[in-house]
């Protein structure tokens, strides 16, 4: 089955010390974290973006230690020494003290302390490595395939990308495949360079390993971009495309996410037109379905199960539907159980709801939720 894949928000990651920020100068951040789920013994990937200071946000953790976040202009040694800190049992709020003792201040008519953001979580959490620090704006889509390997797509806009230049990060466009420590394997697409062709991506919004090792992109997060299904081999290599704007089958309005079950069928979530469309992996549609709400995130269980996030329905973009996690046969499509969204209000554009989902093997429902920042453990009863 699939590895659990946990969306933690950065938020949740920031603590001990306010700090002001030069107005003059944009504000971006990033952060890649791998996590170790105890309960179940699974490593899993994950993916987070917000605004967090000025330049790249860079996270340091340990299992069973803490948490250590940094932006870029910040000395690189602030992560280790604040868990070598925590380490002893020092608290947060003395491990902050303590490394800033340390530090002269390089420049401190443009960049004193108060400038900088440093942060520290003394909480024994299961983080035990991170990576991706600068590589991403808006990591959006994951996967890890059956090797461990990490898959990450960079969903920005253009706009987002012309704001990180400012900054001095070259992202965005692309699909990034990661070992199971960090390394770079591959990259497909051109780094802040948007494109139509076989090899460039407009904002690619989510990416599926198959069996074989064959790699589909969903490019396209905008109703009016790309709005195809790229696939490449194993080594990258293109191998086809399929889809276009529009509305009949195999046409797309916002590819939001893409996925593959257990016969190899793809899934992709048609958000901008309220439905999944299914294909064989040559891109032969092979059915449309519309009860699962606006989709905006796929998963599978072990048990050939689907489960869909729905944060978008409501009385506007998806009358009569709300938002929430459904869930349903994967063979036949019936849905036999429904999430109700926590914070939905049908009546209003709340968008509150989760983009991203998955389980894990005891059947806990994970449901990651980005305009609340929220994780969503929902456990199963019966």
């Amino acid at each position: 089955m699939k590895k659990i894949l946990t969306l933690v928000p950065a938020a949740a990651l920031i603590a001990c010390t306010p700090v002001e920020r030069d107005s003059d100068l944009p504000a971006t951040g990033t952060f890649s974290i791998i996590a170790y789920d105890s309960a179940s013994g699974q490593l899993g990937g994950a993916v987070q973006s917000r605004v967090f200071s000025v330049g790249n946000g860079v996270l340091w953790a340990e299992a069973g230690v803490g948490i250590a976040a940094t932006q870029a202009i910040v000395d690189v040694s602030y992560g280790p020494q604040a868990l070598a800190l925590l380490r002893q049992g020092k608290s947060a709020a003395e491990v902050v003290k303590t490394v800033w003792g340390r530090d002269p201040d390089p420049d401190s008519a443009r960049w004193s302390k108060l400038g900088r953001q440093f942060a520290v979580v003394d909480a024994k959490g299961n983080v035990v490595k991170s990576f991706g620090a600068g590589m991403f704006i808006w990591p959006h889509g994951l996967d890890v395939d059956r090797d461990g390997n990490v898959w990450v797509t960079d969903a920005v806009t253009a706009q987002g990308v012309a704001l990180a230049a400012k900054a001095g990060v070259r992202a965005g466009h692309q699909a990034v495949k990661f070992s199971p420590d960090g390394k770079v394997l591959m990259k497909l697409g051109e780094a802040g360079v948007p494109g139509s062709d076989e090899y460039h991506f407009k904002s690619p919004s989510d990416v599926a390993i198959a069996a074989n090792g064959d790699i589909f992109v969903a490019d396209g997060h905008g109703a009016d971009e790309n709005n195809r299904v790229m696939k490449y081999s194993k080594d990258g290599k293109f191998i086809k495309s399929w889809g276009k704007t529009g509305y009949g089958p195999g046409e797309f309005r916002t590819l939001h996410a893409i996925a593959i079950d257990s016969r190899g069928r793809v899934f992709v979530a048609d958000r901008g037109n309220n439905r999944i469309q299914l294909f064989d992996q040559e891109g032969k549609h092979l059915s449309t379905w519309l009860q699962f709400g606006t989709p905006s995130g796929i998963a599978f269980d072990d048990q050939d199960q689907i489960y869909v996030a729905d944060s978008e329905s409501d009385g506007v973009n998806n009358p009569g539907w709300e938002q929430g996690i459904r869930i349903g046969d994967a063979k036949t499509g019936w849905v036999k159980y429904f999430i109700l969204d926590q914070g939905g209000n049908p009546n209003t554009e709340t968008g509150s709801g989760p983009e991203f989902v998955t389980v894990d093997r005891h059947g806990s429902v994970f449901g990651g939720e980005p305009r609340p920042r929220v994780l969503r453990k929902y456990i199963k009863v019966r």
